[in-house]
């Protein structure tokens, strides 16, 4: 097929967890909050020219480009690995970004101020990560054979989630340190015992 058919076919499947528009790039600094959810999630594809209707409108300037290649280079700690192709339709030029999964988790991408924050990507949303989701993320660097000791802390912890929970309250219900229920709870979720959904806009935790 050829580009028009190839881009139409990609833009039919809509915005979702691996496939984001973006009409253009003004600003790195957003850029890189996408790149970064997807290469801490499943990775993705951006497609820069691309109205949120699908509608082709192009990428309109050398400096969104070069903006582009900031978000991924600049803005986004440690560097994430992605590939730009160019595509032309319609006289215009559309740019595909495809976002890899990151083995380095977490890619955080800077702020004006060079505040680094991972991002997740939920649906066709940049979340940003939880401090469970970054916890998990430091655990899955531990070898595969690691285990699980259920110690009194857990004992606690797994009485104390009834349904779907968000953090601050197993915090309270525990009675144990917040980082305790941090680093408990991304080995919980690392070893399949507890899940994460999120939910009007928040991380709930319950037994899987």
């Amino acid at each position: 097929m050829d580009d028009k058919q190839y881009l139409l076919s990609l833009i039919r499947e809509g915005e979702h967890q691996q496939q984001d528009f973006k009409y253009r790039v003004a600003d790195a600094c957003k850029l890189a909050k996408s790149v970064s959810a997807f290469a801490n999630t499943y990775g993705g594809r951006l497609l820069i020219g691309v109205r949120d209707d699908g509608h082709l409108s192009g990428v309109r300037s050398e400096e969104e480009i070069y903006m582009m290649h900031q978000a991924a280079y600049k803005f986004c700690k440690p560097e994430a690995s992605i590939k730009f192709d160019t595509y032309h339709a319609d006289k215009r030029t559309i740019v595909v970004a495809t976002v890899s999964p990151s083995v380095k988790r977490p890619i955080c991408a800077l702020d004006e101020e060079g505040r680094k924050r991972a991002y997740i990507r939920i649906n066709d949303e940049n979340i940003v990560a939880s401090p469970v989701h970054l916890a998990l993320w430091r655990e899955s660097q531990k070898p595969q054979g690691a285990i699980i000791t259920y110690d009194d802390d857990i004992r606690l912890l797994l009485a104390a989630i009834q349904g779907l929970l968000p953090l601050n309250r197993i915090v309270r219900l525990s009675r144990l340190p917040r980082q305790k229920v941090i680093t408990l709870l991304a080995r919980l979720i690392r070893f399949g015992n507890v899940r994460c959904d999120y939910i009007n806009q928040q991380f709930l935790f319950s037994i899987a």
